[in-house]
């Protein structure tokens, strides 16, 4: 695969949730990475990591035309994933690594969900491609990257938060959850498919 697809595809992948209209899978990482501090960066990448490992295969899956589902219950079902991650933050009370663990499964599972948000767009794409895997592989490379530069931001005003106001963790949790929440609902009940 020439150098120029790989960057092609590795864009796409950054686009994909970097972008203005990837506010809903912006959301999905805030809601998922709201109640890890600066801390738990090591975590927080193997998280995302999964992410992108469900969002992967769902992609692979579609390219290869194994699975296939209409876009309207994929644009409704998105929005619901991030309103059930935030509805898991919203009822925890505790945050150590093991009481947290569950975000690891959200994060698989509900990656396939947002898998297929772009699978429609980008199988046409890959599917004249030679090289399927190695457009997905750029693909998902960039998603990776810009999936990291999200979470450091986040991570990064969660350490200026921590550090320097007297907002407490559980604060916090409660007041993003709480927004993303809102937000993530508005959006479902937006798109319901009848």
């Amino acid at each position: 695969m020439p150098l120029q697809d790989f960057v092609f595809y590795f864009k796409l992948g950054w686009e994909h949730i970097i972008s203005a209209d990837a506010l809903d899978h912006q959301l999905f990482i805030l809601a998922l990475v709201a109640i890890y501090s600066y801390k738990d960066f090591k975590q927080v990448l193997i998280l995302v990591t999964a992410f992108t490992i469900g969002h992967s295969l769902t992609l692979l899956l579609s390219v290869l035309d194994i699975i296939r589902f209409e876009s309207k219950w994929v644009e409704f079902l998105i929005p619901c994933t991030i309103v059930l991650t935030a509805l898991s933050n919203l009822f925890r009370k505790e945050f150590s690594l093991k009481a947290i663990r569950i975000n690891y499964y959200l994060a698989l599972g509900f990656g396939l969900i947002h898998g297929m948000g772009f699978a429609n767009s980008i199988r046409m794409m890959l599917a004249k491609d030679q090289n399927i895997g190695w457009g997905l592989f750029g693909f998902n490379l960039g998603l990776e990257a810009g999936q990291v530069f999200i979470v450091a931001i986040i991570l990064a005003i969660t350490w200026f938060i921590f550090n320097y106001t007297h907002i407490k963790r559980l604060s916090w949790v409660l007041f993003v959850s709480a927004a993303v929440f809102s937000l993530a609902l508005k959006m479902a009940l937006e798109r319901i498919p009848y």
